[in-house]
């Protein structure tokens, strides 16, 4: 059994694969969620290849039943949480007044519902692990479009936006119970979301998942009395 567990939305590929890889060589269990059973165990079965323990668990953060199986069975093989990245996430561009029920229900669902829902169903295990060290880590995946609304994403921006003030507000609740929350706000990460706009940003010009999961393991070497509220990630010559 880890000394330390985690436990990763998204984590099937891109930032939140990234994520688990790191954290695993670091000793972490690692629990890997995604809503695509065959890419979910894909991923799991290349960490596992490298000789990291993962475990990983089919889930649409859309539904709130599934959320809950997912945290319990976490708890069934590793005993503990000592950092919830919510990192799944999706975006959808549509002109404003051209806007959808459907996707406008899908990005809501997913980005910030799902997200709330498994910070609720996270915090027992978590409050535990900052009783114990002091430095439980929530890293909530926002964006940039989180501090600045983007045209063709208004609905993503608006998602994001609210992941960055309800990161605030569970750090608030969270005062003096050895947890901190982060916002995570990167710009064009390398990842399959991004693909629809390489054809006017190279890959090689984006931010590489790595970096972001590089920013939760120096959250995690930060003192308790360190805590950082969001990091924003840009690209040279990028504006906030």
């Amino acid at each position: 059994m880890a000394e330390r567990a985690a436990l990763i939305t998204g984590g099937s590929s891109g930032i939140g694969l990234a994520i688990a890889r790191g954290l695993a060589e670091d000793g972490y269990g690692v629990t890997i969620s995604g809503r695509r059973p065959d890419k979910l165990e894909a991923a799991a079965g290349e960490l596992a290849g490298e000789g990291l323990d993962v475990h990983h668990v089919a889930a649409q953060m859309t539904e709130e039943e599934q959320i809950a199986a997912l945290f319990a069975s976490h708890h069934e093989r590793f005993g503990r949480l000592d950092v919830l990245a919510n990192n799944a996430g999706v975006g959808i561009g549509e002109a404003m007044e051209q806007i959808t029920a459907k996707k406008l229900d899908i990005q809501l669902g997913a980005n910030l519902r799902g997200l709330i829902l498994a910070t609720r169903e996270g915090l027992p295990m978590l409050r535990e692990a900052g009783a114990e060290h002091g430095k439980a880590l929530i890293a909530n995946m926002a964006s940039i479009a989180g501090k600045q609304g983007q045209g063709w994403l208004s609905v993503y921006s608006a998602t994001k936006a609210g992941v960055v003030g309800f990161s605030q507000a569970t750090q608030k609740e969270c005062q003096g119970q050895g947890i901190q929350v982060t916002a995570l706000c990167p710009g064009f990460v390398d990842t399959p979301m991004t693909e629809f706009i390489r054809e006017h940003v190279a890959q090689e010009q984006m931010i590489r998942p790595e970096d972001i999961a590089e920013a939760v393991r120096f959250l995690l070497r930060t003192s308790p009395a360190c805590l950082i509220p969001e990091i924003v990630f840009t690209r040279p010559g990028e504006a906030v």
